[in-house]
């Protein structure tokens, strides 16, 4: 007996930023939540700068314009932190 497994979009549906916690919605369903403290310029930004976010990347991405922050849904799936600067 054969199935198909549903396949995989891990494009941007939604995304939400609580207190502590970034979580993005993906387009088949899951939600993606990690610690805000690994993106310190989201972190570090207003509510309102947090609130105003662009989907990027052909769907795969998320862009903040007023913070210059830039996410992928690759990078969240794989617990990537952002780079620490000098």
């Amino acid at each position: 007996m054969a199935f198909s497994a549903p396949a995989a979009d891990t494009r941007v549906k939604d995304v939400s930023i609580g207190e502590n916690e970034l979580s993005v919605r993906l387009m088949d369903g899951r939600t993606i939540s990690v610690p805000l403290g690994w993106y310190p310029r989201l972190a570090g930004a207003t509510p309102d700068q947090r609130k105003h976010w662009e989907i990027a990347g052909g769907g795969y991405g998320i862009h903040w314009p007023e913070i210059d922050e830039d996410l992928s849904t690759d990078g969240l799936l794989r617990g990537a932190p952002a780079p620490r600067r000098g």
